[in-house]
């Protein structure tokens, strides 16, 4: 039996490259299962639609390895892949995506596509998000502590606990699979609260958590109260000497158990984020088994440890509904946290020396067993030809740390990204090939230019 490896090609390559050229690329490295979004995307004139590739909230310089519709990046318009069902969304509060043209006139190659996959005996899966329906409303966004929606959010994902939002999941899920009922199943993204920003890990405090968290037995106004106390801290009342230990080889580890004994309900904080995220994706199983039986595949997609602490997605938990995980290997994201994270702090607390928030945010994100970095530029976010700043030994411990709380109770399957330059591509896949993960996806086919292709052909033969 192959090992797993899958492969995120978004619609908008199968309508540029055509089916058979995508699905060819596939078979000639190995895959054995592909992701794609019921979108149809096409190119638009300058200043319309969304620029691809996506601009990761500004601080990304990311260029296309292969080109879509004869470019490098560009402005592109969507619609969905099929006209929805709208019948299905009479108990929600939101509405399904609009069809237009462009649905119409390519949202066949979607269909078309998933049954030439299926037929080359790939397996075929819906990537979605986990808790974002389309034109999120204000009281379904999380919030801080104060009540204020969280400053330049990267990822616009909705409160976890809004009855709206499930309801919603209910109806699109019924609805996809009423267009497409042969699918393998679904990799809902984010079922978790993203930490990229500083304002993110501090989420969520929304109208809809109070009564959730009431009613499972947490002391949700004592939580509230201690967070917010903690956020102001990071806002005004960081010192050198607070981060003195963070920044050092021992890596705040008594500095953590310290933090915790100040502010004891950031437990109990970190507890009801993962019984949220844990909720969701239970909810996301039974919605997928009610439509369509428990054959369909729940294969969610989460941040990687120690950053899952933040964002509330607890494997142990999850695995318990999950048929497989796949723990982020974005490390130009790790990279670019210390760089988000890091310039807050500096600006709320300028008395702060730029080395010792950097190293102390290196060794809190686990990026490396001895941190030498000066500045926060020594981060960021990688260039094209840059390699990502990330040695192999904290990759290789993430892998074994997911590993360890799963327990074999689902599969492993590390979800790596295809940008960066194709040296630094293939170290960090044969991190991936060399580990005991039960297999790996590879997001997105647009990072993938042939020698990548090769390289991961090469690489995962042996693996």
């Amino acid at each position: 039996m192959s090992r797993f490896l899958g492969i995120t090609v978004l619609a908008d390559f199968v309508i540029s490259e055509g089916i058979d050229a995508v699905l060819d690329n596939l078979e000639k490295v190995g895959a054995t299962a592909v992701a794609t979004n019921p979108t149809v995307t096409t190119e638009a004139l300058e200043g319309q639609g969304s620029f691809q590739p996506p601009s990761d909230a500004g601080s990304s310089p990311r260029l296309f390895d292969r080109p879509l519709f004869g470019k490098k990046s560009l402005w592109v318009k969507s619609a969905p892949s099929y006209h929805p069902n709208e019948r299905l969304y009479r108990d929600t509060s939101y509405n399904p995506r609009k069809a237009n043209e462009l649905t119409i006139t390519h949202g066949h190659i979607i269909d078309d596509f998933i049954k030439a996959a299926l037929d080359r005996g790939l397996k075929v899966y819906l990537q979605v998000s986990g808790a974002t329906p389309s034109n999120l409303m204000t009281d379904d966004t999380p919030r801080l502590p104060n009540g204020e929606i969280p400053d330049n959010r990267m990822a616009n994902t909705g409160s976890l606990a809004s009855p709206a939002i499930r309801s919603y999941n209910r109806a699109y899920v019924r609805d996809l699979l009423e267009k497409y009922p042969h699918i393998t199943g679904f990799r809902p993204d984010w079922p978790e609260y993203p930490c990229y920003k500083l304002d993110e890990a501090f989420q969520d405090f929304g109208m809809h958590v109070k009564p959730w968290a009431e009613s499972r037995g947490f002391a949700y106004e004592e939580i509230k109260k201690e967070v917010g106390a903690f956020y102001t801290y990071l806002h005004g009342g960081l010192t050198n000497a607070d981060l003195a230990d963070w920044a050092d080889i021992d890596r705040g580890k008594l500095s953590q158990i310290r933090l915790l004994r100040q502010y004891p309900a950031i437990l109990e904080w970190l507890r009801l984020k993962a019984a949220l995220s844990t909720d969701l994706l239970r909810d996301w199983r039974e919605i997928i088994t009610e439509a369509s039986g428990p054959e369909k595949e729940l294969s969610a997609n989460a941040f990687m440890v120690p950053l899952n602490l933040f964002t509330g997605f607890d494997f142990s938990a999850a695995s318990e509904h999950c048929d497989a995980i796949s723990p982020k290997f974005y490390t130009m994201h790790w990279s670019v946290m210390v760089e988000f994270w890091g310039a807050v702090l500096l600006e709320h607390n300028t008395s702060l020396d730029e080395m010792l928030v950097t190293r102390a945010l290196a060794n809190l994100f686990d990026l490396g067993d001895d941190i030498t970095a000066t500045k926060m530029s020594d981060y960021g976010y990688p260039e094209p030809h840059e390699a990502h700043p990330i040695p192999n030994e904290p990759q290789v411990r993430k892998i074994k740390q997911v590993l360890n709380e799963v327990q074999d109770r689902t599969q492993i399957t590390a979800l790596m990204h295809g940008y960066g330059p194709t040296k630094d591509f293939a170290r960090r896949f044969q991190i991936v090939g060399d580990s005991d993960a039960h297999g790996v996806w590879i997001n997105r086919y647009g990072y993938l230019g042939d020698d990548k292709l090769d390289t991961i052909r090469d690489i995962w033969k042996e693996a």
